[in-house]
Protein backbone atom coordinates (compact mmCIF):
# COMPACT_ATOMS: atom_id res chain seq x y z
CA UNK A 1 0.00 0.00 0.00
CA UNK A 2 1.55 3.63 -1.11
CA UNK A 3 1.69 6.14 2.19
CA UNK A 4 0.49 9.79 0.82
CA UNK A 5 3.00 12.86 1.16
CA UNK A 6 3.72 13.20 5.05
CA UNK A 7 2.08 16.66 6.20
CA UNK A 8 3.95 20.04 6.37
CA UNK A 9 4.12 21.26 10.04
CA UNK A 10 4.59 24.74 10.00
CA UNK A 11 6.17 26.42 13.21
CA UNK A 12 4.24 29.25 14.81
CA UNK A 13 6.22 32.01 15.34
CA UNK A 14 6.50 33.18 19.12
CA UNK A 15 5.70 36.45 19.87
CA UNK A 16 7.29 38.12 23.15
CA UNK A 17 6.59 41.37 25.18
CA UNK A 18 10.50 41.46 25.22
CA UNK A 19 12.08 44.75 23.35
CA UNK A 20 15.66 46.12 23.54
CA UNK A 21 16.10 49.15 25.32
CA UNK A 22 18.25 52.13 23.93
CA UNK A 23 21.59 50.80 26.12
CA UNK A 24 21.26 47.87 24.53
CA UNK A 25 22.05 49.13 21.51
CA UNK A 26 25.59 49.67 19.85
CA UNK A 27 26.63 53.12 20.69
CA UNK A 28 26.93 55.82 17.63
CA UNK A 29 28.26 58.56 16.63
CA UNK A 30 28.23 61.88 14.49
CA UNK A 31 31.24 62.60 12.46
CA UNK A 32 31.44 65.98 12.11
CA UNK A 33 33.25 68.10 10.13
CA UNK A 34 34.57 71.62 11.15
CA UNK A 35 35.09 74.70 9.33
CA UNK A 36 38.93 75.98 8.65
CA UNK A 37 40.05 79.20 7.20
CA UNK A 38 42.32 76.88 4.34
CA UNK A 39 40.92 74.45 2.54
CA UNK A 40 38.85 75.67 -1.02
CA UNK A 41 34.98 74.89 -1.00
CA UNK A 42 35.45 72.81 -4.23
CA UNK A 43 38.04 70.91 -2.10
CA UNK A 44 35.85 70.39 0.60
CA UNK A 45 33.12 68.64 -2.38
CA UNK A 46 35.56 66.80 -3.78
CA UNK A 47 36.60 65.27 -0.55
CA UNK A 48 33.10 64.46 0.83
CA UNK A 49 32.50 62.78 -2.73
CA UNK A 50 35.31 61.11 -3.20
CA UNK A 51 35.20 59.66 0.88
CA UNK A 52 31.04 58.95 1.09
CA UNK A 53 30.12 58.07 -2.33
CA UNK A 54 27.73 60.95 -2.12
CA UNK A 55 27.05 63.21 -5.71
CA UNK A 56 27.59 66.47 -6.00
CA UNK A 57 24.35 67.89 -4.76
CA UNK A 58 25.04 65.81 -1.21
CA UNK A 59 28.85 67.12 -1.35
CA UNK A 60 28.10 70.68 -1.62
CA UNK A 61 24.58 70.56 0.95
CA UNK A 62 27.33 69.85 3.65
CA UNK A 63 29.87 71.63 2.19
CA UNK A 64 27.65 75.07 2.74
CA UNK A 65 26.78 73.97 5.98
CA UNK A 66 30.36 73.89 7.15
CA UNK A 67 30.68 76.93 5.80
CA UNK A 68 27.65 78.76 6.43
CA UNK A 69 27.00 77.52 9.87
CA UNK A 70 30.74 76.39 11.01
CA UNK A 71 30.18 72.64 11.28
CA UNK A 72 28.37 69.89 9.34
CA UNK A 73 26.97 66.83 10.90
CA UNK A 74 27.89 64.34 7.90
CA UNK A 75 27.08 60.74 8.96
CA UNK A 76 25.89 58.42 11.96
CA UNK A 77 27.96 55.94 12.43
CA UNK A 78 28.82 52.86 14.87
CA UNK A 79 32.23 53.77 16.52
CA UNK A 80 34.84 51.64 14.09
CA UNK A 81 33.15 53.10 11.29
CA UNK A 82 33.16 56.99 12.57
CA UNK A 83 36.54 56.53 13.49
CA UNK A 84 37.31 55.55 10.14
CA UNK A 85 35.53 58.68 8.28
CA UNK A 86 36.97 60.98 11.04
CA UNK A 87 40.76 59.25 10.33
CA UNK A 88 40.16 59.73 6.36
CA UNK A 89 38.69 63.15 6.20
CA UNK A 90 41.86 64.17 8.39
CA UNK A 91 43.76 62.65 5.97
CA UNK A 92 42.60 65.28 3.69
CA UNK A 93 43.64 68.22 5.85
CA UNK A 94 40.00 68.54 6.60
CA UNK A 95 39.21 69.18 10.37
CA UNK A 96 36.69 66.55 11.84
CA UNK A 97 35.63 64.83 14.96
CA UNK A 98 33.18 62.21 16.10
CA UNK A 99 30.75 62.71 19.34
CA UNK A 100 28.29 60.30 20.29
CA UNK A 101 24.89 60.46 19.89
CA UNK A 102 22.63 61.43 23.02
Amino acid sequence: MTRGPEPVITPTPTIGDETRSHDDLAPTYYVICWNDPVNLMVYVTHVFMKIFGWDRQTAQKHMLEVHEKGKSVLVREGAEKAEFYVHQLQGYHLQATMEPVR
